[in-house]
């Protein structure tokens, strides 16, 4: 066994008190970035505009269902023009079904106004979005390009022994138009649930243009805004019935859903490599104004 000897102990010991003596308690004071708008708007083909506009939330700050409300941006003055007329759009609020407590607001034509409904979203135009308030000014422009159907859709059990013995996977084939830069996002709902995003939902054809997907894996789209069931992530149901919506989208739009889903997937991974989300809104604003030209398929999975 090692001895220590009188005069190691008290060397020891003094370089333990220098040590633990120079350390220094350091508080480091956080300050949350300016808050920003945020713009999230869509049209497609024989659709009207839907624009919602919030502020940025402070990575910090405690986030709940009153905070959210708060966050909706009354009062700004919307327009929509595609060259050939324009419309303001008018302010919404839509009841969450809480009791009325807590409201979604949202800005679409009015409703007051038949004419307002003339103005609808038209197949390889061009739409600009205007957005006025508290003295500042944000401008985009999307396009709805005219989209190419999937070829067709089909469901299979997952490989090996699932957890859920119902699991379904989408499978779909499709045939890239023989022109380059062509991209894609699409949508999915299972029964008379709304549409939800997939995991990864956009699509360029740098690699595979011009050509046939014959077997081109789909998850199915889920609520990123709840705790996800991870044994049922991306799969759907024996017995559902399943709607894709197959969106061509401009290139703007596809930057800013690449790097957003990046962004959002890679959160609390330490070794993911950073990115900054591609807003195609002008003026210092965050968000996405989205054209999508949309295609939808249905079918039944059978029991």
């Amino acid at each position: 066994m090692m001895k220590i000897s009188l005069f190691q102990f008290l060397i020891l010991s003094a370089l333990c008190i220098i040590f633990f003596s120079c350390e220094k308690e350091v508080n480091i004071n956080l300050q949350s970035g300016a808050s920003k708008i945020v713009i999230d708007g869509q049209i497609e083909p024989n659709g009207v505009p839907f624009v919602v506009i919030t502020k940025s939330i402070g990575y910090f700050s405690k986030v709940d269902l009153s905070t959210l409300e708060n966050n909706f941006v009354h009062g700004a003055k919307v327009t929509v023009s595609d060259g050939f007329s324009s419309v303001t759009l008018k302010e919404y609020s839509l009841d969450t079904g809480l009791g009325g407590v807590n409201k979604f607001y949202l800005y679409t034509v009015d409703t007051s106004n038949p004419t307002s409904f003339n103005f609808r979203g038209v197949t390889e135009r061009q739409y600009k979005l205007t957005v006025s308030y508290d003295g500042k000014v944000y401008e985009s422009v999307t396009k709805i390009p005219n989209v190419r159907p999937i070829d067709s859709m089909w469901f299979r059990p997952p490989s090996g022994d699932p957890k859920v013995k119902t699991a379904m996977m989408m499978f779909i084939r499709f045939t890239d138009p023989d022109t380059p830069g062509n991209y894609i996002r699409y949508f999915t709902r299972r029964n008379q649930d709304v549409f939800y995003p997939g995991i990864n939902s956009v699509y360029d054809d740098e690699i595979v243009n011009g050509q046939t997907i014959d077997s081109l894996y789909l998850a199915a789209g889920y609520n990123r805004a709840k705790d996800v069931n991870i044994d049922s992530l991306g799969i759907f149901f024996r017995g559902d019935t399943v709607t894709l919506r197959w969106c061509a989208i401009d290139q703007g739009v596809f930057n800013f859903f690449r790097t957003f889903e990046y962004a959002t997937g890679t959160v609390g991974n330490p070794f993911a490599s950073p990115v900054n989300v591609q807003t195609n809104i002008k003026g210092g604003a965050l968000g996405v104004w989205a054209g999508y030209g949309a295609s939808y398929t249905t079918a039944i999975i059978p029991k």
